[in-house]
């Protein structure tokens, strides 16, 4: 090709192309990765396995709650004072209308709904969360949760 600038511009916009379908690819495995982590959790959380349900969290983990923001510790004694009295769950949980944002290649946020089923004892409950993910060895954790 004898003109430059025509080169240059021609390889700037393959290397856009090239960035965007690796941006796509990224996005793609996050969030299948991230979905079946929520997802696995959740069936965790209807068979009544409390700590299976935790591993979700990162070790580092908060979350905001009206008092103010929470460790790890507090975000367990949250669910079982009012989420598992006995043990078990009081009611199913499901997570729905999942949006994932990278924030660089080992964070995303993550938004969505959750529902608590109606049963006999409790009616529906549904509410919005939105969730700092990070990338462990052990794969995405949440790292910091806002749910309401």
């Amino acid at each position: 090709m004898k003109n430059p600038l025509l080169l240059a511009i021609l390889l700037f916009f393959a290397a856009g192309g090239a960035r965007a379908q690796a941006g796509s690819t990224a996005q793609a495995a996050a969030e299948k990765e991230i979905f079946a982590a929520m997802n696995a959790a959740t069936e965790q959380w209807n068979k009544g396995d409390l700590d299976a349900y935790m591993s979700l969290y990162d070790p580092s983990a908060t979350m905001m709650l009206s008092s103010g923001r929470v460790g790890l510790d507090s975000i367990r004694g949250m669910y079982v004072k009012y989420y598992f009295p006995g043990g078990h769950p009081k009611q199913e949980l499901a997570y729905d209308t999942y949006q994932l944002t990278l924030l660089g290649k080992d964070y995303a946020l993550l938004t969505g709904r959750f529902i608590l089923r109606a049963n006999d004892k409790y009616p529906e409950r549904k509410g919005t969360f939105s969730l700092t993910m990070v990338r462990r060895k052990d794969g995405w954790k949440i790292l910091h949760d806002h749910s309401g």
